[in-house]
């Protein structure tokens, strides 16, 4: 038998990771039902219509359907070409956020970018963008991995991305790509010198954003202590912490929540794990993070096991962008660190970072199915 055929034959029977795949379906259908039950009372009276968000995130369901799809039998390695073009449109896209009439200003933070009735989040592309331009970047340069100007140009381009968002102002998508980059420098294989390095400064910079906005300032205070100003900064956080409370071991049932009633504000977007604590209980909660870990621990393990650095890398970052922003999520709802607007993804309401996520689960998917060795490691040659 020719070597075509063997290759053609030897993707054939690599299924790739099918568990993640039903996982991910699995959740972005739950995420459905706990919309509904979490905004079914805001949409009725603010819009006429119970299922109102969850029409809009059906189309986002979609259109995350298409692109996971595609992702999955697109082959990974032929994004490495397309790592300075996804850095350049995110920091683009980060840009026009703030050009009069294009940017769209929501709760004093302008952070959407506005085409009619259409609205994207460029900060959750560029969590993507920029895993995907360190993954290439680290593949390509595994030897200047181990010097601080080694690692420059992933940190410079980390920096610039931060910059941006903070200025929407979004602290919490800040904080994810801070860490998100500190993982990939880590995971690159540098010295623990370099890594010092860059954690220092990056680890000054945090009270230093801090002092710098009032506002987080209040947010801080609120979040040491709520009942300081339990009508302001710390009803959130109040009535979230009342939410899980009032859930218990068992919770008080699908549809029972009595928070969504315009108590807890973005009950259907950032604070929906307050939702579930308060509807479905502590071991509610406890099996939904199960299956949290799992997608995880999937991602992790299709990171190890593949035979190139640029996949090894991104299958790393992608699994990383969820990993932190699902703990985070759940820091900032159960008071553990102080509020901050980051959707728990997959099941929040927001299409922009339901379609990102789930291209992303496509990409993971794609990279454990695997690829003739030869053909992969041509992604990782130097472009002459």
């Amino acid at each position: 038998m020719k070597a075509p055929e063997l290759l053609f034959l030897r993707r054939r029977g690599n299924k790739g990771d099918i568990s993640l795949i039903v996982c991910v379906c699995a959740m972005v259908a739950f995420g459905c039902v706990m919309i509904y039950s979490a905004s079914c009372y805001i949409g009725r009276v603010q819009y006429g219509d119970s299922f109102y968000f969850v029409k809009k995130q059906l189309i986002g369901v979609a259109f995350g359907a298409v692109a996971m799809a595609f992702f999955c039998f697109f082959p990974y390695r032929r994004l490495y070409k397309f790592r300075y073009a996804a850095l350049g449109v995110s920091v683009v896209l980060l840009a026009l956020v703030f050009v009069p009439g294009v940017g769209v200003t929501n709760y004093g933070a302008t952070r959407w970018i506005g085409f009619g009735s259409f609205t994207i989040q460029p900060s959750e592309i560029a969590k993507y963008a920029y895993a995907l331009f360190a993954a290439a970047y680290f593949a390509r340069n595994a030897a200047k991995v181990k010097t601080f100007r080694g690692v420059l140009p992933v940190l410079a381009a980390g920096v610039l991305l931060c910059v941006l968002v903070i200025l929407e102002p979004n602290m919490s998508i800040t904080m994810c790509i801070g860490i998100l980059m500190l993982a990939l420098i880590f995971l690159s294989g540098t010295n623990i010198k370099t890594l010092a390095l860059v954690l220092i400064p990056c680890a000054l910079a945090v009270p230093a954003l801090i002092i710098a906005e009032p506002y987080r300032l209040q947010r801080l205070s609120a979040f040491l202590d709520p009942w300081s100003s339990p009508l302001d900064e710390g009803y959130q956080l109040i009535q979230s912490l009342y939410a899980l409370g009032n859930g218990g071991m068992f919770g008080v049932g699908l549809f029972n929540s009595t928070q969504k009633y315009r108590f807890l504000p973005f009950a259907e977007s950032d604070f929906i794990l307050s939702v579930m604590g308060e509807e479905l209980g502590l071991v509610g909660i406890l099996l939904f993070f199960a299956v949290c870990v799992f997608i995880i621990w999937r991602g992790l393990r299709i990171a190890r096991r593949c035979k190139t650095r640029f996949g090894y890398l991104l299958a790393a970052g992608f699994t990383l962008v969820y990993g932190i922003q699902v703990a985070v999520n759940a820091l900032v709802v159960s008071g553990s660190i102080p509020p901050t607007g980051l959707p728990l993804p997959l099941i929040s309401s927001g299409n922009t970072s339901l379609i990102i996520t789930m291209a992303s689960m496509g990409v993971l998917y794609n990279i454990s199915r695997g690829d003739e060795e030869k053909m992969a490691l041509e992604a990782e040659k130097p472009v002459r």
